[in-house]
């Protein structure tokens, strides 16, 4: 069956998920709010890692996601400063 987690979320909660997954201009984020949402309506970690999002994600990285937005809210689905690929050269002045 996969990785269940138990995820209840509030109205308020899903609204704010809904608005995130339909109108935030950072595709990640849409991608993160959709995986929220889906274990919310009681899908498992390991169908949505592997079937339940356009790309083929790792389970583990899915719960990262969940633990994440559960620790801190919305907050927790961004990406942290610092991340992501850095400038392979820096222009000089």
């Amino acid at each position: 069956m996969g990785k269940q987690i138990e995820l209840k979320l509030s109205k308020s909660e899903i609204k704010d998920l809904q608005h995130l997954l339909f109108h935030s201009e950072k595709p990640y984020l849409r991608e993160r709010a959709s995986a929220v949402l889906k274990v919310n309506e009681g899908l498992s970690c390991t169908y949505i890692a592997s079937k339940g999002l356009l790309r083929h994600r790792r389970t583990h990285t899915v719960l990262e996601w969940i633990h994440a937005y559960q620790a801190l809210g919305i907050d927790g689905l961004y990406m942290k400063e610092g991340r992501g690929r850095k400038p392979s050269f820096f222009p000089s002045k």
